[in-house]
């Protein structure tokens, strides 16, 4: 059995709070990425994806100067990095979610994982029940 570690995505894109949703945007546009991390004072404090500045800014008439905390998905969940790529999945399907922030032990941001990791990573159950949750509708 594979763990987290061995196929998640370490490259990992930080913004903070007081960051400007133009700024988070640029760059997820620059890095090519759905998603990225929000931290404050070394923590994890959220999540902005791609959604959330299509649902809660532009939808809502918000304009760039708009501040990343006002959009941001807070609460967010996450796994181990050590943990089994099977029980991930099948988090992340109980939760309905594509992606999750992975940590170390020690809670520090060492990654991401996704739907097309656990996909890539050949482990076959995981991904015919992640995408029955997650990328199937219902």
């Amino acid at each position: 059995m594979r763990n987290i570690s061995d196929v998640m995505t370490e490259d990992v894109y930080l913004v903070t709070p007081e960051q400007t949703i133009a700024e988070a945007a640029l760059l997820m546009r620059e890095k090519d990425v759905g998603s990225v991390a929000v931290h404050a004072d070394d923590k994890l404090v959220g999540m902005l994806t791609d959604r959330d500045l299509a649902i809660r800014a532009v939808a809502d008439g918000l304009d760039s100067g708009t501040r990343v905390r006002d959009v941001m998905t807070e609460g967010v969940k996450y796994c181990f990095d050590d943990q089994e790529v099977d029980d991930v999945a099948s988090n992340m399907a109980d939760l309905e979610i594509r992606r999750l922030p992975v940590v170390n032990r020690n809670k520090r941001l060492v990654g991401f994982i996704s739907l097309s990791n656990v996909a890539d990573a050949e482990e076959t159950d995981s991904t015919r029940v992640l995408l029955r949750s997650v990328a199937c509708p219902h």
